[in-house]
């Protein structure tokens, strides 16, 4: 498949001033599919990641064996890696030798329908990771990559490449390329009036009251027009 387009750096780095929740109240707010990537929750908290998607599928081995990681080579700077590993539990397709070379290499992070492993080690390299779970038993022999860069499934989401993807301790989001702007203009106008009815609420207005002042009962939902 061709090439996807890549984002403006500026577009990503006003994306990483929010959080996911803004983004899904934007995305409900303009009637898009759900974003959400169900189950899907940090491996290590404290940690966060944006960026445009670089796909891997995977497929259980039969006969035919073949690698689990070397992908990471083709894998750039700032770019989130998505796995579709099928949510997978009994093997694991990341640890801590990927997590290192991954962070070395200024990837963002990894988000994977499937577990990981080497949760200590992870941690101390610090590379934001988000799974289903953790389980230690490898994946190599048991699963193999069989393509990237081509349409996956998250938790039942599509993500093509290039998909921006948001996760922090609160879950992991995919946005559509092709929403990504309308999502982003939505989303820091979400973020703008949460952070006034914080201070309203900090200056001893009553909640009811904020609420009412900023329109916050009808911030996330979709009017047909």
């Amino acid at each position: 498949m061709k090439e996807a387009l890549r984002l403006a750096p500026e577009i990503l780095e006003r994306y990483r001033k929010l959080d996911t929740t803004c983004v899904s109240d934007a995305n409900d707010k303009l009637g898009l599919p759900a974003c959400g990537l169900y189950h899907v929750g940090p491996a290590v908290r404290g940690r966060s990641c944006c960026g445009q998607a670089f796909t891997v599928h995977y497929v259980p081995c039969g006969t035919v064996k073949g690698t689990v990681g070397d992908f990471l080579d083709d894998v750039e700077a700032g770019q989130v890696v998505v796995i579709d590993n099928g949510g997978r539990d009994y093997c694991t397709v990341w640890g801590d030798i990927m997590s290192l070379d991954a962070h070395l290499k200024g990837v963002a992070g990894t988000i994977i329908d499937g577990v990981c492993r080497d949760l200590p080690a992870i941690e101390r390299i610090g590379y934001p990771i988000y799974s289903k779970g953790a389980y230690m038993v490898t994946g190599k022999d048991r699963v193999y990559v069989d393509a990237v860069e081509v349409p996956v499934s998250a938790s039942g989401l599509q993500v093509n490449p290039g998909d921006v993807m948001m996760a922090d301790d609160s879950g992991a989001v995919r946005i559509p390329l092709e929403h990504a702007l309308e999502v982003l203009e939505i989303a820091e106008g979400i973020a703008e009036t949460e952070a006034r009815i914080e201070a309203l609420v900090r200056e001893g207005t009553p909640l009811k009251e904020a609420r009412r002042m900023t329109g916050y009962h009808k911030l996330q939902t979709h009017e047909e027009h």
